[in-house]
Protein backbone atom coordinates (compact mmCIF):
# COMPACT_ATOMS: atom_id res chain seq x y z
CA UNK A 1 0.00 0.00 0.00
CA UNK A 2 3.24 2.33 0.02
CA UNK A 3 3.14 2.14 -3.59
CA UNK A 4 3.14 5.66 -4.96
CA UNK A 5 2.45 4.31 -8.55
CA UNK A 6 -1.82 5.30 -8.13
CA UNK A 7 -4.12 4.44 -11.17
CA UNK A 8 -7.55 5.18 -11.61
CA UNK A 9 -9.51 2.25 -13.29
CA UNK A 10 -12.55 2.59 -14.57
CA UNK A 11 -14.48 -0.82 -13.45
CA UNK A 12 -17.46 -1.68 -15.19
CA UNK A 13 -17.78 -5.00 -14.25
CA UNK A 14 -17.29 -6.63 -17.43
CA UNK A 15 -14.96 -8.68 -19.36
CA UNK A 16 -13.17 -5.47 -20.84
CA UNK A 17 -12.70 -3.86 -17.85
CA UNK A 18 -11.49 -6.69 -15.67
CA UNK A 19 -8.97 -7.36 -18.19
CA UNK A 20 -8.09 -3.56 -17.88
CA UNK A 21 -7.79 -3.81 -14.42
CA UNK A 22 -5.45 -6.97 -14.58
CA UNK A 23 -3.24 -5.09 -17.02
CA UNK A 24 -2.63 -2.27 -14.46
CA UNK A 25 -2.07 -4.61 -11.58
CA UNK A 26 0.24 -5.89 -13.68
CA UNK A 27 2.40 -3.01 -14.57
CA UNK A 28 2.63 -2.32 -10.71
CA UNK A 29 -0.16 0.27 -10.37
CA UNK A 30 -2.16 0.62 -6.89
CA UNK A 31 -5.21 0.70 -8.26
CA UNK A 32 -8.52 2.79 -7.41
CA UNK A 33 -11.64 1.43 -9.19
CA UNK A 34 -14.36 3.73 -9.97
CA UNK A 35 -17.62 2.32 -11.07
CA UNK A 36 -21.19 4.02 -11.58
CA UNK A 37 -24.85 3.50 -10.91
CA UNK A 38 -25.99 5.71 -13.96
CA UNK A 39 -29.31 4.66 -14.27
CA UNK A 40 -28.78 1.26 -16.29
CA UNK A 41 -30.71 -1.38 -16.63
CA UNK A 42 -29.59 -3.97 -14.07
CA UNK A 43 -27.19 -3.91 -10.82
CA UNK A 44 -25.61 -6.82 -11.77
CA UNK A 45 -22.88 -5.16 -13.33
CA UNK A 46 -22.25 -2.85 -10.91
CA UNK A 47 -22.40 -6.15 -8.33
CA UNK A 48 -20.02 -7.73 -10.88
CA UNK A 49 -17.63 -4.49 -10.15
CA UNK A 50 -17.58 -4.94 -6.56
CA UNK A 51 -16.77 -8.72 -6.96
CA UNK A 52 -13.99 -8.18 -9.37
CA UNK A 53 -12.51 -5.10 -6.94
CA UNK A 54 -12.68 -7.33 -3.86
CA UNK A 55 -10.88 -10.52 -5.88
CA UNK A 56 -8.29 -7.91 -7.42
CA UNK A 57 -7.20 -6.63 -3.39
CA UNK A 58 -7.97 -2.99 -4.89
CA UNK A 59 -6.58 0.04 -2.85
CA UNK A 60 -10.10 1.59 -2.94
CA UNK A 61 -13.46 1.11 -4.98
CA UNK A 62 -15.53 4.05 -5.28
CA UNK A 63 -19.26 4.17 -7.17
CA UNK A 64 -20.64 7.69 -8.03
CA UNK A 65 -24.25 7.64 -8.66
CA UNK A 66 -25.38 9.50 -11.60
CA UNK A 67 -29.00 10.04 -13.48
CA UNK A 68 -28.09 9.25 -17.04
CA UNK A 69 -31.56 7.67 -17.37
CA UNK A 70 -33.00 11.09 -16.07
CA UNK A 71 -31.97 11.96 -20.10
CA UNK A 72 -32.98 9.24 -21.07
CA UNK A 73 -31.76 8.39 -25.17
CA UNK A 74 -30.53 5.08 -24.80
CA UNK A 75 -32.21 1.41 -24.71
CA UNK A 76 -29.59 1.09 -21.34
CA UNK A 77 -31.18 3.93 -19.55
CA UNK A 78 -34.66 4.33 -21.17
CA UNK A 79 -36.76 1.09 -20.50
CA UNK A 80 -39.18 1.76 -22.94
CA UNK A 81 -36.78 1.30 -25.82
CA UNK A 82 -35.61 -2.58 -26.49
CA UNK A 83 -32.55 -3.70 -26.34
CA UNK A 84 -31.64 -5.09 -29.97
CA UNK A 85 -31.01 -8.94 -30.50
CA UNK A 86 -29.97 -8.78 -34.09
CA UNK A 87 -26.96 -7.26 -35.22
CA UNK A 88 -27.12 -4.19 -37.54
CA UNK A 89 -25.79 -1.18 -38.89
CA UNK A 90 -24.41 2.04 -37.63
CA UNK A 91 -24.41 3.54 -34.06
CA UNK A 92 -26.45 0.96 -32.01
CA UNK A 93 -29.36 2.29 -29.59
CA UNK A 94 -27.27 1.11 -26.24
CA UNK A 95 -25.22 4.00 -26.89
CA UNK A 96 -25.56 6.27 -23.88
CA UNK A 97 -25.14 10.02 -25.12
CA UNK A 98 -21.76 11.65 -23.63
CA UNK A 99 -21.15 8.10 -21.26
CA UNK A 100 -17.84 7.92 -21.59
CA UNK A 101 -16.75 11.55 -21.51
CA UNK A 102 -18.74 11.78 -17.97
CA UNK A 103 -16.87 9.37 -16.55
CA UNK A 104 -13.29 9.86 -17.30
CA UNK A 105 -14.44 13.47 -15.98
CA UNK A 106 -14.98 12.10 -12.83
CA UNK A 107 -12.43 9.93 -12.73
CA UNK A 108 -9.97 12.43 -13.88
CA UNK A 109 -11.39 14.92 -11.10
CA UNK A 110 -10.34 11.13 -8.58
CA UNK A 111 -7.24 10.88 -10.18
CA UNK A 112 -6.17 14.42 -9.16
CA UNK A 113 -7.07 14.13 -5.62
CA UNK A 114 -5.02 10.79 -5.64
CA UNK A 115 -2.77 12.20 -7.40
CA UNK A 116 -2.55 9.68 -9.95
CA UNK A 117 -1.23 10.10 -13.27
CA UNK A 118 -3.03 7.49 -14.94
CA UNK A 119 -6.69 6.40 -15.62
CA UNK A 120 -7.51 3.52 -17.21
CA UNK A 121 -10.76 2.43 -19.70
CA UNK A 122 -11.29 -0.97 -21.33
CA UNK A 123 -12.31 0.81 -24.36
CA UNK A 124 -11.89 -1.06 -27.90
CA UNK A 125 -12.40 -0.02 -31.02
CA UNK A 126 -11.72 -3.51 -33.24
CA UNK A 127 -14.73 -6.05 -31.81
CA UNK A 128 -16.87 -3.20 -30.19
CA UNK A 129 -20.86 -1.97 -31.08
CA UNK A 130 -19.40 1.46 -33.01
CA UNK A 131 -19.91 3.62 -29.90
CA UNK A 132 -18.03 7.27 -31.22
CA UNK A 133 -16.47 7.89 -27.28
CA UNK A 134 -14.56 4.10 -27.81
CA UNK A 135 -12.30 5.60 -30.41
CA UNK A 136 -9.00 6.88 -30.30
CA UNK A 137 -9.27 9.95 -31.75
CA UNK A 138 -12.06 10.15 -28.78
CA UNK A 139 -9.16 9.31 -26.26
CA UNK A 140 -6.77 11.23 -27.20
CA UNK A 141 -8.69 14.47 -27.55
CA UNK A 142 -9.41 14.01 -24.05
CA UNK A 143 -6.23 13.45 -22.50
CA UNK A 144 -5.96 16.95 -23.90
CA UNK A 145 -8.58 18.14 -22.12
CA UNK A 146 -7.24 16.45 -18.99
CA UNK A 147 -4.10 17.99 -19.27
CA UNK A 148 -5.51 21.66 -20.24
CA UNK A 149 -8.49 22.09 -17.33
CA UNK A 150 -6.55 20.66 -14.37
CA UNK A 151 -4.26 22.24 -11.55
CA UNK A 152 -2.05 19.13 -12.14
CA UNK A 153 -1.80 19.74 -15.88
CA UNK A 154 -1.17 22.96 -15.82
CA UNK A 155 1.52 22.47 -13.15
CA UNK A 156 3.11 19.84 -15.80
CA UNK A 157 2.27 17.11 -13.99
CA UNK A 158 0.18 15.59 -16.34
CA UNK A 159 -2.19 12.86 -16.59
CA UNK A 160 -2.71 9.86 -19.49
CA UNK A 161 -5.63 8.12 -20.48
CA UNK A 162 -4.57 4.10 -21.27
CA UNK A 163 -6.82 2.25 -23.27
CA UNK A 164 -4.43 -0.65 -23.48
CA UNK A 165 -7.43 -2.83 -25.05
CA UNK A 166 -8.20 -0.05 -28.29
CA UNK A 167 -6.70 -1.90 -31.13
CA UNK A 168 -7.26 -5.79 -29.53
CA UNK A 169 -9.73 -8.43 -30.97
CA UNK A 170 -11.94 -9.62 -28.08
CA UNK A 171 -10.17 -12.96 -28.37
CA UNK A 172 -6.82 -11.79 -27.92
CA UNK A 173 -8.04 -9.23 -24.79
CA UNK A 174 -9.81 -12.91 -23.61
CA UNK A 175 -6.22 -14.84 -23.67
CA UNK A 176 -4.70 -11.88 -21.95
CA UNK A 177 -7.16 -11.62 -19.39
CA UNK A 178 -6.57 -15.70 -19.06
CA UNK A 179 -3.14 -15.13 -19.03
CA UNK A 180 -3.29 -12.55 -16.01
CA UNK A 181 -5.36 -14.82 -14.43
CA UNK A 182 -8.89 -12.90 -14.75
CA UNK A 183 -11.86 -14.86 -13.14
CA UNK A 184 -14.42 -13.80 -16.05
CA UNK A 185 -17.05 -15.95 -14.22
CA UNK A 186 -16.74 -13.09 -11.98
CA UNK A 187 -17.69 -10.43 -14.69
CA UNK A 188 -20.95 -9.64 -16.30
CA UNK A 189 -21.65 -8.26 -19.83
CA UNK A 190 -24.66 -8.39 -20.92
CA UNK A 191 -27.09 -5.62 -21.52
CA UNK A 192 -30.12 -7.38 -20.33
CA UNK A 193 -28.66 -9.14 -17.36
CA UNK A 194 -31.39 -10.72 -15.09
CA UNK A 195 -30.82 -9.87 -11.04
CA UNK A 196 -28.84 -12.93 -10.56
CA UNK A 197 -26.74 -11.71 -13.08
CA UNK A 198 -27.53 -14.58 -16.01
CA UNK A 199 -27.12 -13.18 -19.42
CA UNK A 200 -29.78 -12.90 -22.50
CA UNK A 201 -27.33 -14.91 -24.96
CA UNK A 202 -29.07 -12.93 -27.61
CA UNK A 203 -28.13 -8.75 -27.46
CA UNK A 204 -24.73 -7.27 -29.23
CA UNK A 205 -22.41 -7.63 -26.40
CA UNK A 206 -23.20 -11.57 -25.52
CA UNK A 207 -22.29 -11.84 -28.90
CA UNK A 208 -19.09 -9.96 -29.03
CA UNK A 209 -18.11 -11.93 -25.74
CA UNK A 210 -19.17 -15.75 -27.26
CA UNK A 211 -17.54 -15.02 -30.46
CA UNK A 212 -14.16 -13.63 -28.53
CA UNK A 213 -13.98 -16.75 -26.51
CA UNK A 214 -15.22 -19.04 -29.28
CA UNK A 215 -12.06 -17.66 -31.82
CA UNK A 216 -9.82 -17.54 -28.01
CA UNK A 217 -10.74 -21.05 -28.29
CA UNK A 218 -11.51 -21.00 -24.50
CA UNK A 219 -14.66 -21.74 -22.78
CA UNK A 220 -17.07 -18.99 -21.54
CA UNK A 221 -18.12 -19.00 -17.83
CA UNK A 222 -21.20 -16.92 -18.66
CA UNK A 223 -23.87 -18.01 -17.18
CA UNK A 224 -27.30 -17.86 -19.08
CA UNK A 225 -31.08 -16.93 -18.12
CA UNK A 226 -33.16 -19.96 -18.44
CA UNK A 227 -30.44 -21.77 -17.87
Amino acid sequence: MTNSKKAVVLLSGGLDSATVLAMAQAEGYLCHTLSFDYGQRHRAELNAAARLAASAAVAAHKVIKLDLDGMGGSALTDVSIAVPEEAGEGIPVTYVPARNTVFLALALGWAEVLEAKDIFIGVNAVDYSGYPDCRPAFIQAFETVANLATRAGIEGVGFRIRAPLQNMSKARIVESGVQLGVDYSLTVSCYQADDQGRACGRCDSCRLRSEGFEAAGLKDPTRYAGM
